[in-house]
């Protein structure tokens, strides 16, 4: 009975050291996707600033180059 006892002890233990780990890995996830997201964000504001400078550089073009 007594060894019963102590390999659940010892199985709860390791469930509760697994649940400890698997909760940190989840915050380190959370943060490199927030900051993933936000370089997402940046890239795409930078993408569509680009755009439009080229659209201006093209419209500015003299007929004669298209």
């Amino acid at each position: 009975m007594d060894a019963d006892l102590k390999a659940l002890e010892e199985k709860i233990s390791q469930l509760v050291q697994l649940c400890k780990s698997l909760r940190e890995d989840n915050l380190e996830v959370r943060r490199a996707l927030g900051l993933a997201q936000e370089a997402e964000r940046q890239l795409k504001v930078r993408m569509q600033q680009a755009q439009v400078r080229i659209e201006n550089i093209i419209d500015s073009l003299p007929e004669d180059l298209l």
